[in-house]
């Protein structure tokens, strides 16, 4: 099988979000592949404001890869409900109408969320838009869903082109060090290498065996671009197909920065989300046989690393 850098002509592509963590990604495989990137995030480009990409009209792009969100882990859906679904559904709804009056030749890739899967139902592509997400993801999980739902509507009236990927958590080096809510997987990480080099208690939220599911942000970035060059209109899951407790991961992670386990303390009280949460992933097994994934260990040691380069940001 050819590698996206042996795949297709180069392409104009406009990706939102792109200075976030996985825009980041992206816009360097990207540009590794000679593609002509043009790059909005949130200092440049208020994409809450209608004429936000008006600045793009006389580009004939080829692909638009819309990645922003307004949104951050922990419990910041249940501070913030009203807000995410105002400032979620203008970003989204200026998308898309850029997409279909400015850009319709455009392919559209956009980004959806695990959280918008009702947890008594199979977390498979046919249930996507069915049942209920969980109440604290709600207002995120449905704004997440209407962004599908208007992709659709846009596909059946005009005929546009889409590809519409549901994550897993996606984790590697380069994650934002700004101050902001980290997902659970980089708190750990940060909490941890506090309790080894600054002897602080090291307290995980819940108790600990709440599940979770991985995708390392490499692996995810190429995946999602072969995706674009051999399929269209479908939406697919992408999730690594393994899930494991947070006391596991946060094993994993002692283990390879040389802090003792039984120091950790859990907090029962703390808000934990979702029990469990691993995606089904019949169909991009079966659209990518063979594809090749970052093993666990492998992806930890160079986050690991990643942070402990970055000591003098976490450690204060």
């Amino acid at each position: 099988m050819k590698t996206p850098e042996q795949q297709g002509p180069k392409r104009k592509i406009l990706i939102t979000g792109a200075g976030g963590f996985l825009g980041r990604f992206f816009c360097r495989e990207l540009e590794k592949q000679g593609h002509l990137i043009f790059k909005t995030s949130s200092k440049t480009c208020d994409l809450t404001k209608e004429n936000a990409l008006k600045q793009f009209e006389g580009e004939k792009l080829d692909w638009i890869i819309h990645l922003a969100a307004w949104t951050q882990a922990g419990d910041f859906c249940l501070k913030h409900p009203g807000e995410q679904w105002l400032i979620n559904q203008k970003i989204n709804t200026n998308v898309l109408a850029f997409w279909q009056e400015q850009m319709p030749r455009a392919k559209l890739l956009a980004m959806g969320t695990s959280c918008a899967y009702d947890p008594k139902l199979p977390l498979q592509e046919e249930y996507y838009l069915e049942g209920k997400p969980i109440e604290s993801l709600f207002t995120y999980a449905m704004a997440k869903r209407m962004l599908y739902a208007g992709i659709l509507a846009l596909h059946q009236q005009y005929g546009l082109n889409y590809l519409y990927l549901v994550p897993s958590t996606l984790y590697g080096p380069e994650y934002h060090l700004d101050g902001r809510q980290m997902h659970f997987i980089f708190d750990l990480i940060r909490k941890i290498l506090k309790g080894k080099y600054l002897n602080e208690e090291v307290v995980l939220w819940g108790d600990g065996h709440q599940k979770r599911e991985l995708v390392q942000v490499g692996d995810f970035v190429r995946t999602a671009l072969n995706l674009m060059q051999t399929l269209s209109n479908q939406i697919v899951n992408l999730g690594s197909g393994e899930e494991y407790s947070i006391r596991e991961f946060a094993k994993k992670i002692c283990f390879l920065t040389g802090y003792d386990f039984t120091k950790i303390k859990f907090d029962l009280t703390r808000y934990v989300g979702a029990k469990s949460k691993v995606l089904s992933i019949e169909k991009i097994r079966s659209l990518l046989p063979g594809a090749q994934k970052t093993p666990l260990e492998e992806g930890l040691k160079e986050t690991i690393g990643w942070f402990l380069k970055n000591k003098e940001k976490i450690l204060k």
